[in-house]
């Protein structure tokens, strides 16, 4: 048994390292324009380094080109940039309907006669919302300068 393994590998080993010639002849002629020899381990070996060498020049113009937008799960940094944009520009939307809306609440409260008339004030409902900072507190103390 493990004479037939070592004479099926000495075999193939043969078989691959056995000379051959590549040769290219003009039909008309029969002239000889071009001759290579080779075996089948060099023919193997160049076929795999040629497809590695495809496949990595494919994944390089993909990853590092804009051919990557055109794949599905990739955006463009623009496309980002405008998003985020627009997501902020929603959210300042936002804020400002639901102040109008606290505004025309308190004016419909206003004519319904169930408010009093000098709480009623835009400005005031704006800064209701917003928290006032007073400027002693922003100042350094003698315990933070040491």
């Amino acid at each position: 048994m493990a004479k037939k393994s070592t004479f099926r590998r000495k075999r193939l080993l043969k078989k691959l390292l056995n000379k051959r010639r590549l040769v290219i002849l003009n039909e008309d002629t029969f002239e000889e324009t071009f001759s290579l020899k080779l075996n089948l381990m060099n023919v193997f070996v160049v076929v795999t380094l040629s497809a590695i060498f495809l496949i990595g020049i494919t994944t390089y113009i993909i990853a590092f080109t804009p051919l990557r937008e055109y794949i599905p799960g990739y955006a463009s940094t623009k496309l980002k940039k405008e998003a985020m944009d627009l997501a902020i520009k929603s959210d300042s939307l936002d804020k400002k309907f639901q102040s109008n809306n606290i505004y025309i609440a308190s004016i419909k409260k206003v004519l319904a006669g169930d408010l009093e008339y000098a709480k009623l004030n835009k400005d005031s409902l704006i800064a209701s919302e917003k928290q006032s900072i007073n400027e002693k507190d922003l100042t350094t103390t003698e315990i933070e300068k040491s």
